[in-house]
C-alpha cells in the first residue's frame, strides 16, 4: 500500500503523537509498504532523511496570540495548502490523518469528494490543550471541542484509532459513530531488550538500599500543566526519603523555570534531561522508581517504555487519563493532585524493596504485550478494513454525509490553515 500519514508536525520529538507517527511509519516500510507524509516540517538532521518515503510539505502556520505558547510546547500547525494537500492525496491509495487540525480537514474533505479511502486517529484529548491556558478542568470548554472534533473530523470517516479502550470510550459517549479501533501506540524493542538485561543483572544487593543510597526517581514527559511535575517535587517534600531522593524529568516545555525554582526546596535539586532513545534506557536502568503524575493521558506510552524495562510505576488515579490501566494493583495507584498521597505510595515502595523486586518482574513481563510490530500490525487490519469498506460503498459525492459544511464561523477559520 501507498499510505499518507498527515500530521502537522511530524519530526519533533517532544511530541508523543509525532513520535507515534515516526515509528508506525518506519515499521509500515519494514512491512513493504511505501509511506510519505504531509506536513509543515523537515528533519533537523540527515538521519532522518530515511524516515519515509518522502514528504509532501506546506508551510507553518502562525496562530495568532497563542504561536508563542505553541512553541513552547514544540507543536506548531501546518498551513492548509490545497494544492499540496491534493497532490499528496492522489499519490495514495489510503490517507491517515493523525490530529484534528486544518490540514487534516482539508485531506479528509478532498479524500471524501475523490471517493479516496481515509482513516482518522484520536490522540490528542481537548484537556491537553486547555490545560495549557489553565482550563483543562471546564467542562464546558472542553467539550466545545469535542464537539467541533466529532463534525470535523470523526464522524466524516468510517474507522479511528484510538490508543487505549478508554479513550474510545470517551469519545463513543459523545456521540463518534465512526468503528473505535483501540491499538496502542507500542513500544519499540529496544525498552523490552534492556529489561531482559536488568533482569539478568540482579545480583545488585537489595542490603544497599538500607544504608545512604540516593533514590532515582523518574517521570518522562512534557514540561507542561497537565503533566503536574510539580505533585513529584512536593511529594518529596512529605517523604521519610526526602535527603536521599534524585529526581529526574525527562523532556522539556513551557514549565520548566517554574519547575527549577520549585526543586531548589530539595537536597537534591531535580534533574531535567532532553535525550534520544539510547540514552533514555540507560536512565531508566538506573533508576528505582517511576513516577507518572500527568492528570489526563490518552495512553502515555512513556510509562509503558519505563515498566517493561523493568520499573514498578506509580500512577495518579485520574478518570480522564487513559494510564491508571496499567497499575496491576491498587499500590501503584494515588489520588491525583495530592502530593502527600504519592509521598506514601513511594515510601511504601521504598520500604519493601523484595515487594518492589519481585513487581518489577511482574510490570517488565506486563509490557510485552505492547509491542510495536503487533500494534502496527493491527493497524494495518484497519487500513485494509476501510480499502475494502470504501471499495463496497457507493460513491456519495457532494451532499454526502461525510462532506464537511462548516456552521460556524469558529469552523470557517479554523478550515483556513
Amino acid at each position: 500500500m501507498k499510505i499518507l500519514f498527515v500530521i502537522d508536525s511530524f519530526y519533533t520529538t517532544n511530541n508523543g503523537t509525532s513520535i507515534s507517527a515516526q515509528r508506525f511509519a518506519g515499521e509500515l516500510r519494514k512491512r513493504g509498504h511505501e509511506v510519505k507524509v504531509l506536513c509543515w516540517d523537515s528533519p533537523a538532521d540527515a538521519g532522518k532523511t530515511n524516515m519515509t518515503d518522502g514528504d509532501f510539505t506546506t508551510t507553518k502556520f502562525h496562530i495568532p496570540i497563542f504561536q508563542p505558547l505553541c512553541d513552547k510546547h514544540d507543536f506548531s500547525f501546518a498551513y492548509n495548502d490545497k494544492r499540496v494537500v491534493r497532490m499528496a492525496c492522489d499519490w495514495a491509495d489510503i490517507v491517515h490523518v493523525f490530529v484534528p487540525f486544518g490540514i487534516s480537514m482539508e485531506a479528509i474533505n478532498y479524500c471524501n469528494k475523490v471517493h479516496k479511502p481515509v482513516t482518522a486517529a484520536f490522540h490528542i484529548q481537548p484537556e491537553n490543550m486547555t490545560s495549557s491556558v489553565s482550563m483543562g478542568k471546564v467542562d464546558w470548554f472542553n467539550e466545545m471541542f469535542y464537539r467541533s472534533f466529532r463534525r470535523n473530523i470523526y464522524n466524516r470517516v468510517r474507522h479511528v484509532h484510538v490508543p487505549s479502550k478508554f479513550m474510545g470510550d470517551m469519545i463513543a459517549k459523545r456521540g463518534y459513530t465512526a468503528k473505535i479501533h483501540p491499538i496502542s501506540n507500542g513500544i519499540q524493542d529496544a525498552f523490552m531488550e534492556a529489561g531482559e538485561r536488568k533482569k539478568d543483572a540482579y545480583d545488585q544487593s537489595i542490603s544497599q538500599e538500607k544504608g545512604n543510597k540516593v533514590f532515582k526517581i523518574m517521570m518522562i514527559g512534557r514540561l507542561s500543566q497537565e503533566k503536574r511535575q510539580d505533585v513529584i517535587i512536593n511529594a518529596v517534600k512529605y517523604s521519610k526519603y526526602a535527603d536521599r531522593i534524585q529526581l529526574v524529568f525527562a523532556g522539556r516545555g513551557p514549565e520548566y523555570d517554574k519547575y527549577v525554582e520549585l526543586g531548589k526546596a530539595l537536597k537534591h535539586q531535580p534533574q531535567f534531561i532532553y535525550v534520544g532513545r539510547d540514552e533514555l534506557i540507560k536512565h531508566l536502568l538506573e533508576t528505582d522508581l517511576y513516577v507518572h503524575a500527568s492528570d489526563m493521558e490518552s495512553e502515555a506510552i512513556s510509562c509503558i517504555e519505563a515498566f517493561a524495562t523493568g520499573l514498578v510505576p506509580v500512577i495518579a488515579n485520574s478518570e480522564v487519563s487513559a494510564t491508571p490501566q496499567f497499575a496491576l494493583d491498587g499500590r501503584s495507584l494515588f489520588i491525583p493532585g495530592n502530593p502527600k498521597d504519592l509521598a506514601r505510595a513511594i515510601d511504601y515502595w521504598l520500604d519493601h524493596p523484595h515487594e518492589r523486586r519481585y513487581m518489577e518482574e511482574q510490570y517488565r513481563l506486563a509490557g510485552r504485550k505492547y509491542s510495536l510490530a503487533a500494534s502496527v500490525e493491527q493497524f494495518e487490519d484497519m487500513l485494509k478494513q476501510e480499502i475494502k469498506d470504501n471499495e463496497t460503498t457507493s460513491y456519495m459525492g457532494s451532499g454526502s454525509y461525510f462532506e464537511y459544511k462548516p456552521r460556524r464561523q469558529w469552523h470557517r477559520i479554523a478550515s483556513l490553515w
